[in-house]
């Protein structure tokens, strides 16, 4: 398993969260992405199986767990794009939708590659909303 290459990304981010000033802007050129689907979280994916439907995602928390991809299941590149399952890998980023299923694991609604930019940071973690 990957687990011991991801273990430290969250605790980078916790690090990029305390340092960050509140009025810094990125200084790269902006990537055009799709606003953010209400109710989606940013993930890491820790692992992808094709042949059972399912991936395990990682939170910032470390926090992991395991989601089913069912059919209606949407996938989207960082330009917003239409992708298919087979395109995700362990080590993506990504902002998921899931929702609770009656039985099992939680259901992938849809999921968009991206990073996670210093604008999206202060938007979801820093902002006074």
């Amino acid at each position: 398993m990957r687990w011991e290459r991801h273990a430290g990304w969250s605790g980078a981010l916790l690090a990029m969260l305390l340092a960050l000033p509140l009025g810094l802007t990125a200084s790269s050129t902006p990537r055009e992405a799709p606003p953010a689907a209400r109710g989606d979280q940013f993930f890491l994916i820790s692992s992808v199986d094709l042949a059972k439907h399912q991936i395990v995602l990682k939170a910032p928390t470390e926090v992991t767990q395991l989601v089913r991809v069912i059919e209606k299941t949407t996938f989207l590149d960082e330009q917003g794009k239409p992708i298919q399952f087979k395109d995700l890998r362990a080590g993506d980023t990504v902002y998921a939708t899931l929702a609770a299923s009656g039985e099992g694991p939680r259901v992938l609604v849809s999921v968009r590659k991206g990073p996670m930019t210093v604008e999206e940071l202060h938007r979801r973690y820093l902002s006074s909303d």
